[in-house]
C-alpha cells in the first residue's frame, strides 16, 4: 500500500511509558483470565487447564499458518487436552450460516470446552453458536441486550466454557460481550450484547498479526480507534476519567504506530502497539458503548469492511457531536497536534472549529495510509445505502447505539439529523451537517 517513510515517532521513554500504561490498564480489566504479548501462543494449553479435557477447535490456522498451528497443537497435547473435533472459522462479518455450522459441530462433538483461534469474526460466530447449541431457539431471539442471560436463567443452564485466541488486531472480540452477526441475504448486521457470552479465558499473541495485509491492518486499527473514540464521545460522568485514560492511550498508540505497521508488517514493536491499542478499544466498549459510526457501518457490509466504514464515518459524526463534547475535543486536538494531524490555531472555546479540526485530523490519518475518506469513493455505494442505514437505526434491536450518542437520537428524528451526517460523509462537505439545538435534546 504505502512506500513512503512514516513520520518520525517519539523514541525512548514516552512510547515505552505509553505501552506500559496500556498493559497496566488491560491487566486491571482482565486480571488473570487473559494472556497477551509477543510469542505467547504456546501458553494456550495451560490457559485452558481446569475448564475440561475435551476440546472442540474452531480455526483455519492449520491452512494459513502451519507453523503456529503446530505450536498450538503441541501446547494442547502437553497440557493433556484431547481434541474431539476441528471446524473452520467463520468468514468475514460472521455470516449466520457459519454460526449454524459451528453450532452443529458443537452438538456433534459434545466438548467440555470450545477453543476458537481466529480473528474477530470467528470469535463472534462461536459466541452465537455456543448460545444456540446450549439454549436452542432462533438466532433472532438473542439480538439486542441481555437476551442470552434471560434465556439461560429461565432454562437453568450455563453456556459452555469458551476460550478465544485472537489472531487479528481489531474488534477485540476475545475480550467483550458483543457478537456481531450478518444476514448475507440482506447485508444487514445485528448485535448480541450480553455478559454471558464473554469468553471464559482469552489469549492474544500479537506476533500472529504479522500476517495481516496492509489493508486488513488499517481496518483493524481503525476499528480499535473507533471503539475508543466513540465510547469517549459518549462517556458518562461517573466513569469519565477511566474512559478518558483508556481512550487517549489507545488512540495515541494507533496514531504513533499505524503507518509503521503498514510499511513494515514484520515490525514487532508496531504489531504489539496496535494489539495493545485494539485491546484498549475492547476495554472501552465494555465500560461504555459505541454509537453513530458503528451503527451506520452495520448497513454497509456489502461494500465496506467494518473498520473502514467507521474510519470514513467518524469524522462526520464528530462534527455533528461537537457542541456536546468540548472536553473530549480539546484533549483530542492536543493529541492530534502532537502527531501533526491537526492545525495549531487556538480553538479552545469554539466547539464547531474544534470539531472540524479533530474531524480533519481523522481524515488526515486516513489519507496517510491511503484510506478513503468519503462514501462516494467506495465502489458499489449508492444513495440506497443511506436509506437502508436510516431504516435500520429504527430497529429496536439497535436502539442502544442511538441512545449511546452524545446527542441521543430517536426513531422520530433520525431522518432529520442523521441523514445530513451521512450525506456529508458521502460528499465530504461538513456544511451539510445540522447540529441540534439544546432545546431539542
Amino acid at each position: 500500500m504505502m512506500k513512503k517513510k512514516p513520520m518520525r515517532l517519539e523514541s525512548g521513554a514516552p512510547i515505552k511509558e505509553l505501552k506500559d500504561k496500556a498493559r497496566s490498564l488491560i491487566k486491571s480489566f482482565k486480571k488473570e483470565s487473559y494472556i497477551h504479548g509477543l510469542g505467547c501462543l504456546g501458553q494456550i494449553g495451560s490457559l485452558i487447564q481446569g475448564l475440561g479435557e475435551k476440546i472442540l477447535l474452531v480455526t483455519s490456522l492449520q491452512e494459513r499458518d502451519p507453523q503456529n498451528f503446530k505450536i498450538l497443537s503441541d501446547s494442547l497435547e502437553h497440557a493433556g487436552l484431547q481434541s474431539v473435533g476441528l471446524t473452520p472459522t467463520a468468514r468475514p462479518n460472521s455470516p449466520r450460516e457459519d454460526v449454524f455450522r459451528i453450532e452443529q459441530a458443537i452438538l456433534l462433538a459434545k466438548p467440555d470446552v470450545v477453543l476458537t483461534v481466529s480473528g474477530g469474526s470467528g470469535i463472534d460466530a462461536t459466541k452465537a453458536a455456543i448460545v444456540l447449541a446450549t439454549l436452542g431457539g432462533d438466532l433472532d431471539d438473542y439480538f439486542g441486550l441481555g437476551k442470552v442471560a434471560e434465556s439461560a436463567s429461565f432454562q437453568g443452564k450455563q453456556l459452555l466454557p469458551f476460550v478465544a485466541a485472537q489472531t487479528a488486531s481489531g474488534s477485540a472480540a476475545h475480550l467483550t460481550k458483543y457478537s456481531n452477526i450478518t444476514d448475507v441475504q440482506t447485508f444487514q448486521k445485528k448485535l448480541i450484547i450480553d455478559e454471558t457470552i464473554i469468553p471464559t479465558r482469552c489469549l492474544f499473541d500479537y506476533r500472529l498479526t504479522r500476517s495481516m495485509s496492509s489493508s486488513f491492518t488499517c481496518d483493524g486499527a481503525f476499528d480499535g480507534l473507533s471503539h475508543c473514540l466513540e465510547v469517549y464521545y459518549g462517556a458518562q460522568s461517573e466513569v469519565y476519567p477511566l474512559i478518558e485514560e483508556i481512550a487517549l492511550t489507545g488512540i495515541e498508540l494507533v496514531l504513533a504506530f499505524l503507518e509503521k505497521a503498514v510499511i513494515d508488517p514484520d515490525d514487532a514493536d508496531a504489531r504489539e502497539a496496535l494489539g495493545l491499542a485494539t485491546d484498549l478499544g475492547g476495554y472501552a466498549i465494555m465500560i461504555g458503548g459505541t454509537n453513530g459510526a458503528h451503527l451506520t457501518s452495520f448497513s454497509l457490509v456489502d461494500v465496506l469492511s467494518h473498520g473502514r466504514a467507521c474510519a470514513i464515518l467518524n469524522p462526520y459524526y464528530t462534527v455533528f457531536f461537537a457542541p456536546s463534547i468540548p472536553k473530549q475535543l480539546r484533549k483530542l486536538h492536543e493529541l492530534f497536534l502532537k502527531y501533526k494531524l491537526a492545525p495549531g490555531d487556538d480553538l479552545d472555546q469554539d466547539c464547531e472549529r474544534l470539531g472540524k479540526a479533530v474531524a480533519g485530523g481523522l481524515i488526515t490519518l486516513s489519507r496517510r495510509v491511503e484510506y478513503p475518506t468519503t462514501l462516494a469513493e467506495i465502489e458499489g455505494f449508492t444513495a440506497e445505502h443511506i436509506t437502508k442505514a436510516l431504516h435500520a437505526t429504527k430497529d429496536p434491536q439497535l436502539a442502544s447505539k442511538l441512545q449511546n450518542m452524545p446527542v441521543p437520537l430517536t426513531a422520530e428524528n433520525v431522518d432529520r439529523y442523521m441523514r445530513p451526517v451521512l450525506e456529508s460523509a458521502q460528499t465530504g462537505d461538513f456544511s451539510l451537517i445540522k447540529t441540534m439545538d439544546v432545546a431539542e435534546r
